[in-house]
């Protein structure tokens, strides 16, 4: 991901409570014409186009009805069906900030900067995913022994907790509003207890 070069602005497609994780991978059906046109242009381009969390029922305006916060991705597959409609799957590559929205598209395109996650003290790094991890394995040690492989073999793929709680927000977060809170939230030491919390009170209600 470092050697990937984000564009300064990009098509973004507005979707209801719906939030991309970094590394996370999102199947869209694209099927409006204005994201076909917007698809097109992506894969005409660099590929990249960003998912953005309505916060309203309601379409207005972006600047008015979307969070401020959203995932810019790649278009990792994409097949084209006869009917003029794309099946793709999108892989989340970095949260992002929007910033000024542009009329002159026929979808939603708006400037973008990058957000950068951060992690304090970073001495504490190790053991901020050890209880992480603990945490997750407490969550689904009622699974079936190939489910709780398939966690650990994501997890295991983590090394720094910046990667290992978007890999936990993408599979075990399902509550929308935390979802955008959790992607909006630039401090790594600010999201882990927050997750943990989520996990353990969520595996309490499974078992109780």
């Amino acid at each position: 991901m470092p050697t990937i070069h984000l564009p300064e602005r990009c098509g973004v497609m507005l979707l209801q409570d719906c939030t991309l994780f970094p590394h996370g991978g999102l199947p869209l059906h694209i099927f409006e014409p204005r994201y076909c046109k917007m698809l097109e242009d992506a894969l005409e381009g660099d590929c990249f186009f960003a998912v953005a969390r309505m916060t309203r029922k309601k379409e207005t305006h972006p600047s008015k009805c979307v969070a401020p916060v959203g995932t810019i991705g790649l278009v990792r597959a994409s097949r084209e069906r006869e009917d003029g409609t794309s099946q793709l799957l999108l892989h989340g590559v970095m949260r992002i900030r929007f910033n000024t929205w542009h009329d002159d598209r026929d979808y939603p395109f708006a400037d973008i900067e990058p957000l950068v996650s951060f992690f304090t003290p970073e001495n504490q790094s190790k053991a901020a995913m050890q209880t992480l991890r603990g945490a997750v394995e407490d969550a689904i040690h009622s699974l079936p022994e190939e489910v709780q492989a398939g966690v650990f073999s994501l997890l295991d793929r983590a090394d720094d907790p910046a990667l290992m709680t978007d890999i936990v927000c993408q599979q075990f977060i399902h509550e929308p509003d935390l979802r955008q809170r959790l992607l909006e939230m630039e401090s790594i030491g600010e999201r882990i207890p927050i997750i943990c919390d989520y996990l353990a009170k969520a595996s309490a209600a499974a078992e109780g």
